[in-house]
């Protein structure tokens, strides 16, 4: 039962109880005066006036007087009060709804500023009103949704001007170190040295740029289009892996998504066995769309399985090229597009991804 609905029903409740007490008061009241008139109509005549009718004749045509006018009482009673509880229940609803329409005006707030649908600066409620708790609810939601829109904006600008100042000098240095290495003057020493630089300079790269887009799947995407995940999935998958790829499009951006189905693909190659296999499914089912990328490397135990998500985590850094942040990179941009993902550990070795995303 949604809020509303209750507060009528509550509403209804307690006018029927206050209704009901009402109309057994005065049941009681009623029927106790109507038995006191009875009584001194059924008494002794005075003196020199005509006699009445025998006592019980009386008292049978006063009780059928009082059961007749009681009955009476109780069924227009319950009608009238059922007619009311009725009235009452339908000014009960528009009055429950008048009163709760800033709590649904904040709650249409908090799903456009969840799903991005708009810019910051115009996600607020601005409620009119009388100064009560619900116009304080709405009032602290806007200064919480402000102070969020200052801290968003910084770290978009953050994440701009880190991607800037941090891949400026590690470009700076490789092209020192290739003009190094490629003189004629060069000797071997240089170019091993400078092949070991360039090695190293492209793992910070790779550090870098995998930092930057952790940082910014975190946030709301502001565009989406659709995506046909089986397609991603055929572009970043090299001959060697099995493909089982059926039509799976969801909305989002193409370049993280690309991102996620890489850093699958390619975490599935990296930690295999020798004559392994890597296979990469895609499906779509009722409202959602799913990528799927297995392999067939060394066992790991399912309690280290939700540790593999984590930024740096030991066993993704196993070679010396990985930055570890394949997996968390996935599950940021997966959260990001409104998705989640699962891995399972396979008994005989091996490890199945599988990525979940809102159909389109």
């Amino acid at each position: 039962m949604s809020l509303r609905l209750r507060l009528t029903v509550l509403y209804g409740g307690l006018f029927l109880l206050a209704g009901g007490a009402l109309l057994g008061v005065t049941y009681l009241l009623f029927t106790q005066q109507v038995g006191r008139r009875v009584t001194f109509i059924a008494g002794t005549a005075p003196a020199g006036l005509p006699v009445l009718p025998s006592p019980e004749s009386l008292d049978e045509q006063a009780r059928q007087v009082r059961e007749a006018a009681a009955t009476s009482l109780l069924t227009q009673g319950a009608i009238a009060l059922g007619a009311v509880a009725v009235l009452a229940a339908g000014l009960g609803w528009l009055v429950a709804g008048r009163a709760l329409a800033p709590l649904r005006q904040v709650t249409d707030t908090a799903r456009r500023i969840a799903a991005a649908a708009e810019p910051g600066g115009q996600s607020r409620i601005a409620l009119n009103g009388p100064d009560d708790e619900v116009k304080d609810l709405a009032d602290a939601f806007d200064v919480m949704v402000e102070r969020l829109d200052r801290s968003f904006d910084a770290q978009r600008r953050f994440v701009a001007n880190a991607s800037h100042e941090l891949r400026t000098p590690l470009t700076l240095n490789r092209s020192l170190v290739e003009v190094a290495m490629h003189r004629r003057t060069a000797s071997d020493d240089v170019r091993e040295l400078g092949g070991k630089l360039l090695r190293i300079n492209s793992r910070h790269e790779k550090l870098i740029s995998g930092l930057l887009l952790l940082a910014r799947s975190e946030s709301a995407l502001t565009e989406r289009c659709p995506v046909d995940l089986a397609a991603v999935a055929a572009h970043v998958a090299p001959p060697e892996v099995v493909e089982d790829l059926g039509e799976a499009v969801t909305l989002g951006d193409a370049l993280m998504l690309e991102r996620l189905a890489h850093n699958l693909v390619e975490n599935a190659i990296r930690h295999n066995i020798a004559g392994g296999w890597v296979r990469v499914t895609t499906r779509s089912s009722p409202g959602r769309v799913e990528l799927e990328v297995a392999n067939s490397g060394p066992v790991i135990p399912p309690a280290e399985v939700p540790a593999l998500f984590d930024p740096f985590h030991r066993r993704a850094r196993v070679a010396a090229e990985g930055a570890g942040l394949g997996l968390s990179i996935v599950r940021s941009v997966a959260r990001a597009h409104g998705g989640e993902v699962v891995a399972t550990a396979r008994p005989e070795g091996g490890l199945v991804v599988v990525v979940s995303l809102p159909r389109a």
